[in-house]
């Protein structure tokens, strides 16, 4: 099983995506971008647009699993529809590739990497740069909440294996194990 996630935050504008690796128990930015498309062409190409984009950035990393932002309200739903539509495509793209595919929402995504599911913008920014070891901030945010939402899937799956292990009674076993591999 792939240790590699793409996160995704969908936007018709913009949509953010960064692909993490949790190989060595540690996670690292692969590669990260923005797909834009202008508010000038037709809603129907810049759906077809995400799609291709994103189909090929599955086909170039392999990400084992994919991690897409849930939408979970709805403020002004013209503004909202194009978004919604987006995820449509990018959901389509994830599962023609056969890839798993995991939601979060803002909340969710915010109480896995901060503790507080009300954390601002700038405290996010600041733990999914230190969380993945970078210099500086990943720009633009909706890159940064991409990495965002695949490491909080990458911190999600851990504790899921740790619940599998514990019901299992192999958590002390794996534990012992994982820790001397890793010298900690």
């Amino acid at each position: 099983m792939s240790s590699t996630v793409l996160g995704i935050d969908p936007g018709v504008s913009e949509t953010g995506w960064a692909v993490l690796d949790n190989g060595s128990g540690s996670p690292r930015l692969v590669d990260s971008g923005l797909i834009k498309t202008s508010p000038r062409t037709e809603l129907p190409e810049r759906l077809r647009f995400i799609h291709s984009s994103l189909v090929e950035i599955i086909d170039r990393h392999s990400p084992g699993a994919v991690a897409i932002e849930e939408m979970f309200f709805l403020k002004a739903a013209y503004t909202i529809r194009g978004t919604l539509q987006a995820r449509g495509v990018i959901l389509l793209a994830a599962a023609q590739a056969r890839r798993p595919i995991s939601e979060y929402n803002p909340r969710t995504v915010k109480m896995a990497l901060t503790g507080s599911g009300t954390a601002v913008k700038a405290q996010m920014q600041q733990l999914v740069r230190t969380a993945l070891g970078l210099c500086e901030l990943l720009k633009p945010d909706d890159v940064a909440d991409a990495a965002a939402i695949a490491l909080c899937h990458l911190r999600s799956q851990r504790v899921k294996k740790f619940q599998i292990l514990e019901s299992s009674g192999a958590k002390a076993l794996y534990e012992r194990n994982h820790l001397s591999r890793s010298g900690k």
